[in-house]
């Protein structure tokens, strides 16, 4: 058990999570659905890696959602910051170690169809590992051999496009490809990423998609589209439109996650 695990056990006494929710840039409203919150910040946990990108706030929240007990993750690290895929190894870890078995994943990006524009969520269905770098490399055992056949877990999607349907809110589908970030793509990479079959780009989620596998977690994951990809309408990519836009489709997707968390109870 990691040494946060230990020190989250304590400070949460009898507290038994059953999700674990990752939330992107820009998506932290999700975190005003949990109820009887308990704050932490990622300061004052073991080893948990503090993220420098304004937008996520840094924090552990802990509490109920509809009833359901879970824990958020309000902010993550990207690989980008440090060249590190397994900078979010710990808390996934330590999510695992607390006895979460589902974990949930969201982030913002960028559409790469017209009938995603900017505000919509779409339900990630496979990925594309665009950068090639993965958080098992080192790993010793051969429980580095991650099957991702089944990355996302069926149930959990339908649970999740079952919530949306109950809140009659449009909810896309598709493959999210990751890119190393921190600089966006370029139009040409748009046009090769829409030829291999992506639907929207980030630079995120991918990486703890694999760690949770190698946990041995579910994962379901979505994307709030907070832009269209380079060279689709002729303007400039900005971190600063990716923050003013997470939070119009992030209400939606906080909507359907509380939903779909609270019809588990």
């Amino acid at each position: 058990m990691t040494a946060a695990a230990e020190m989250l056990k304590q400070r949460l006494s009898g507290f038994s999570p059953r999700y674990g929710i990752v939330l992107g840039s820009g998506l932290g409203s999700l975190v005003e659905a949990v109820s009887a919150p308990q704050r932490i910040s990622y300061a004052d946990i073991p080893s948990f890696p503090i993220s420098a990108v304004s937008g996520h706030a840094g924090e552990l929240v802990a509490g109920t959602i509809g009833g359901v007990p879970v824990v958020v993750l309000s902010g993550r690290v990207h690989y980008y910051e440090r060249g590190d895929a397994n900078a979010m190894r710990v808390p996934i870890e330590t999510m695992k170690a607390l006895g979460i078995e589902t974990l949930i994943l969201t982030n913002s990006a960028g559409s790469l169809r017209e009938d995603l524009p900017p505000g919509s969520v779409m339900q990630i269905t496979d990925h594309i590992n665009f950068s090639g770098a993965s958080p098992l490399i080192g790993e010793e055992s051969d429980a580095r051999f991650v099957g991702l056949t089944s990355a996302y877990d069926i149930e959990m999607a339908a649970r999740m496009r079952a919530a949306a349907i109950q809140l009659d809110i449009p909810l896309g589908s598709g493959v999210y490809m990751w890119f190393s970030g921190p600089n966006f793509e370029t139009p040409a990479e748009i046009r090769m990423a829409r030829i291999l079959g992506a639907d929207a780009v980030g630079m995120s989620t991918v990486p703890e998609v694999i760690l949770a596998r190698f946990f041995g977690m579910k994962v379901a994951a979505a994307s709030v589209i907070t832009n269209y990809g380079a060279g689709m309408t002729g303007g400039e990519l900005s971190h600063h439109e990716t923050k003013d836009m997470a939070p119009v489709g992030g209400r939606h997707l906080a909507s359907i996650l509380t939903e779909m968390i609270s019809a588990s109870a």
